[in-house]
């Protein structure tokens, strides 16, 4: 099963920097080697084993986009299932580039109407001052462009956990609730996943079991987040916590950017591993006041538990991890048959 996902934006915007990170578990000190993308770049990124992201990498060079929006246009509007359109927060060109955005909108309304479209804001990390101000600013050019079209956008930066979550995080399509918090290449690719909730709820039953005060499934490769045993938005704490156990596990209160600083640290972690000729197979961590289990759970995911009674010993997790595999192995390919 392909999904296509096209990543589009202005020349030296971030999108092949973005790219590398996520997919190729690439640290950001070297993306400053990756050259300009030429037309189009597409790979095929195995994700969850039998989805495969078709991501089709747009070189944002003027020539380019409008051969794009002209003698393209069909072949590279057609069968997206998402749109990441990718802005630099300090472009000095805004209005041209929401001209191109315009018109790849109605290029995807033509070819792709049920695509679902994400904007990122990037490079938020060069924003010194009234960080907040610039979003809000930006978002306002975003939400006259696009009109009453369903989308959400976030700001993001390549040199902390941004990538993701989002530092800011707003969608603007009507009726929507009060924003929270979310992970931003994490959200994009659970929206190719359907019955990701269903994952969530058999990770909730499973947290149960092991007395855990929550558990998160990352896909393999990218540790992007999949699913998690939490079903409600936790209260935001402060960003300058480096645990990743609650702040008052008492109340459930939940540090807001636990599962993007996990994910950051794990695919540092591996990169470690990597440069030393080691493999990375399965983590374990006993503090004081909490437990961490990560280990396989299928073929295509691990599985990260944190506990913070005392009493429950990690062979005990190690163990009801090993008796969900089957489990689970059942609910992801049911999931990616019904997506095809």
């Amino acid at each position: 099963m392909k999904k296509k996902v096209l990543l589009m934006g202005a020349s030296g915007s971030g999108k092949t920097s973005m790219r590398s990170i996520i997919f190729s578990n690439n640290p950001a000190s070297l993306t400053s080697r990756l050259g300009a993308t030429i037309d189009v770049e597409q790979n095929h990124v195995r994700f969850l084993g039998d989805l495969i992201l078709n991501l089709w990498d747009c070189g944002g060079q003027d020539a380019f986009m409008d051969s794009y929006l002209t003698a393209q246009r069909a072949t590279i509007f057609q069968h997206v299932g998402v749109l990441i359109y990718v802005f630099d927060v300090e472009s000095r060109e805004m209005d041209k580039d929401l001209d191109y955005y315009r018109e790849c909108l109605e290029g995807l309304r033509q070819f792709s109407p049920e695509a679902a479209v994400f904007l990122l804001i990037h490079k938020m990390d060069l924003v010194r001052q009234a960080r907040q101000e610039t979003f809000d600013a930006k978002k306002e050019e975003l939400q006259d462009v696009s009109g009453d079209l369903n989308l959400s956008v976030f700001g993001t930066s390549i040199y902390d956990e941004s990538l993701y979550k989002v530092h800011i995080c707003l969608s603007i399509s009507k009726g929507d609730a009060e924003p929270q918090p979310i992970q931003a290449w994490s959200n994009i690719v659970h929206t190719l996943i359907p019955n990701a909730n269903i994952l969530s709820k058999h990770l909730a039953t499973f947290a149960q079991a092991c007395s855990a005060t929550e558990v998160i499934l990352f896909e393999r490769t990218t540790f992007l987040v999949i699913a998690t045993s939490s079903s409600t938005s936790q209260p935001a704490l402060s960003s300058d916590s480096d645990s990743l156990e609650p702040e008052n596990p008492a109340t459930g209160s939940l540090d807001p950017t636990r599962y993007e600083r996990t994910s950051e640290l794990i695919k540092s972690f591996k990169h470690s591993c990597s440069r030393v000729r080691g493999e990375f197979h399965s983590l374990e961590m006993e503090l004081w006041d909490f437990t961490a289990v990560l280990d396989e759970m299928t073929r295509n995911t691990y599985v990260l538990i944190i506990v913070h009674d005392p009493t429950i010993e990690t062979a005990a997790l190690k163990l009801n991890i090993r008796m969900a595999r089957r489990k689970f192995e059942e609910l992801q390919g049911d999931s990616l048959v019904s997506a095809s």
